[in-house]
């Protein structure tokens, strides 16, 4: 016997009369924040090489936002799901596959896009830089690394009668020297505590050069990351398949922005590592020993 509604109709009878069209729908797009690790040239062959934390950023081609500075990313096909969109984008994007992919967060602000309702589903991405091989898409004119650094400006906690009130302004800087390119965004996270959770908003201050809420997303992965490296492997998808634990220390020193202690980081985070019988072959410098990365299981 079918089931029939309060209006007398049964499943194949509700569904062949439902109009879509009755209900304003939003387009579905990702958005991709790919970050990879590499080292800074230095002028002193003697000296190791410093890290840096890049972005990959696009230059837009066409409206809207023409000419500024955006996040990879696109619309999803009515034949994907937002992570196979997520990993074609990647892959038109920097010609690889089979990385670090994590999803972060669903951006749905009404009026986030110019052009209509637009949902962003985010996805973070972390890239080992000597694989990646950056090309623009159909839609933009050209795509490029960013130097990218997150620093906090002022913070703030005000108590209220159900919980608290914290309040963090971050400066957000992008460059690139090599265009000289510098992009600089302010972004205030409010987070309020109450006894049935938290909730979290992030604010566009001030921005120059950079295109949508994309500042609001790149905050929030550069948050998600500095708070997964403290109790996962996520940072050894930034590293090549051998490493140094100098070169791993430099990686988690610039995603978490301030120097570590030599021998606590070794203790706490040299584990990660294991040990192999090469070392490294740098003119200049004394012999390091090379680790690959200890698969968790």
């Amino acid at each position: 016997m079918e089931i029939r509604d309060k209006n007398g109709l049964t499943e194949k009878e509700f569904l062949a009369q439902y109009r879509p069209g009755d209900y304003e729908r939003p387009s579905v797009a990702t958005d991709m924040v790919i970050f990879t690790a590499e080292n800074r040239e230095e002028n002193n062959y003697r000296r190791l090489p410093q890290k840096v934390l890049r972005l990959l950023l696009i230059k837009r081609g066409g409206h809207p936002y023409l000419g500024s500075w955006a996040l990879p990313g696109g619309f999803v096909n009515p034949s994907e799901t937002t992570e196979q969109a997520a990993k074609r984008e990647l892959l038109e994007e920097t010609g690889v596959k089979n990385i670090y992919l994590e999803q972060l967060y669903t951006f749905s602000e009404p009026k986030r896009d110019p052009r209509m309702w637009v949902m962003s589903c985010s996805y973070m991405a972390l890239i080992d830089s000597t694989q990646v091989e950056v090309k623009a898409g159909d839609d933009a004119r050209s795509a490029e690394w960013f130097d990218v650094l997150l620093e906090t400006e002022s913070e703030s906690i005000t108590e209220t009668d159900s919980g608290y009130v914290s309040t963090t302004d971050y400066l957000l800087t992008l460059t690139n020297t090599e265009i000289g390119e510098t992009i600089t965004a302010k972004v205030r996270r409010t987070k309020t505590r109450t006894a049935t959770g938290v909730e979290s908003e992030y604010q566009i201050a001030a921005c120059d050069g950079l295109a949508f809420d994309h500042a609001k997303i790149i905050t929030f992965a550069i948050e998600r990351l500095r708070g997964k490296i403290t109790y996962t492997d996520i940072a050894l998808n930034l590293m090549p398949e051998y490493f140094t634990l100098t070169e791993l220390q430099q990686v988690y020193e610039i995603i978490l922005n301030k120097p570590l202690l030599k021998a606590p980081f070794r203790r706490k985070y040299g584990s990660l590592g294991e040990e192999t019988d090469q070392l490294t072959k740098d003119a200049g410098h004394r012999p390091s020993r090379l680790y690959k990365r200890k698969w968790q299981v």
